[in-house]
């Protein structure tokens, strides 16, 4: 019993020191990034509720961070005047991202695979076009230039945009919003793991493996499926919300297809339905993009004496190729859920035996 409270102890300190520890080690931008991860993993566990859970593909979920993240900067910001408490206006975010979900998975209940996909697509840019052209006749959302001067996060009397020193430690905007985007992390990956071991997560993974056989067993396939883009548009208008109130501005360019495509990425990449593979995924491609865009300029420089490709164009290509490589490598992510490895081998197996007696 002391081995387990022991590991968990030890992650809370790692946990807590790490801002300081990136700060002094790799600079403050570093601890920024760190922020972006957390918010990017928030995002990947909903979408690992609609994709790696319920097998439902959903190429338009940016749509749902797009959603809290309006929502909060509405309410936050001089654009309408109001200044709610933030207490208020995140949950009011979330449920309005739910209430969005439902609204999505409500016509699509007899749709699957490609079909699917396409309407979630369609989806995420009407949401995105909606909201760069709500400037005319009356203005709501500033259209293309988004809205400024959104108020930052306030938690009683502490404000997240100012610097304060406690017992000698000086905790900068970048340490207050990490402390407080780790503790609505922790708080979704605790959610997630109860709904994994409930009987909803068992619905959502037998209607993944066969929908008729689910059907069959009781399950009713629309309240699962409605309940799982509920669920994962939940945790997205929350990560919408927190990232309106650290950046102090959204517009509709940071809700783009790209970014659904990346959340995606990290989802499959890490491993679909596995927790644990989701939290790897969603780290690494927010730090290797940022390690390639600092690193390519240098390689080069020291392997040839001079830049010869662009480091931004350098680094999406990079990125690409490993991506490429890994899914080559490792087709069902980096770190599976034993499930889905077995299924994988499972189906490899078959497949190499149907080859060798043809």
């Amino acid at each position: 019993m002391i081995r387990p409270w022991l590991g968990i102890v030890i992650i809370a300190i790692v946990l807590m020191i790490l801002p300081f520890f990136t700060d002094a080690l790799f600079g403050r931008g570093w601890v920024r990034i760190i922020d972006f991860a957390m918010l990017y993993i928030m995002l990947a566990l909903g979408l690992n509720i609609v994709v790696g859970y319920a097998g439902l593909l959903d190429l338009g979920y940016i749509a749902f961070f797009a959603v809290g993240a309006y929502c909060y900067a509405l309410l936050n910001s001089p654009q309408l005047g109001l200044h709610l408490p933030f207490w208020i206006v995140l949950p009011l975010g979330a449920l309005l991202a739910c209430i969005f979900g439902v609204l999505l998975g409500a016509p699509t209940l007899r749709l699957r695979g490609d079909y699917l996909a396409i309407v979630t697509l369609g989806f995420g840019e009407i949401i995105r076009i909606f909201l760069n052209n709500l400037n005319a006749p009356i203005n709501i959302t500033n259209g293309p230039q988004g809205i400024s001067m959104i108020d930052p996060i306030h938690i009683g009397e502490i404000s997240l945009n100012k610097t304060y020193e406690i017992f000698g430690l000086v905790f900068s905007p970048v340490h207050l919003h990490y402390y407080l985007f780790l503790g609505f992390t922790l708080l979704v990956i605790v959610i997630s793991l109860r709904l994994q071991d409930s009987r909803i997560g068992r619905a959502w993974v037998a209607l993944r493996e066969d929908e008729i056989a689910a059907k069959a067993m009781g399950i009713s396939a629309a309240k699962i499926k409605l309940l799982a883009f509920a669920m994962g548009a939940t945790f997205g208008g929350l990560a919408g919300g927190l990232f309106a109130g650290f950046q102090g501005f959204v517009s509709p360019e940071s809700f783009s297809l790209t970014e659904s495509i990346t959340v995606l990425c990290m989802v499959v990449l890490g491993g679909m339905g596995n927790i644990r593979g989701v939290l790897l995924g969603g780290m690494l491609l927010v730090a290797l993009p940022e390690a390639l865009r600092h690193g390519s300029g240098p390689a080069q420089q020291l392997l040839f004496g001079k830049t010869l490709v662009d480091p931004e164009s350098l680094r999406m290509l990079l990125f690409g190729l490993t991506l490429i490589i890994v899914m080559l490598w490792k087709p069902a992510g980096l770190w599976p859920s034993n499930q889905r490895k077995s299924e994988l081998t499972a189906n490899t197996g078959t497949i190499a035996r149907a080859q060798q007696d043809s």
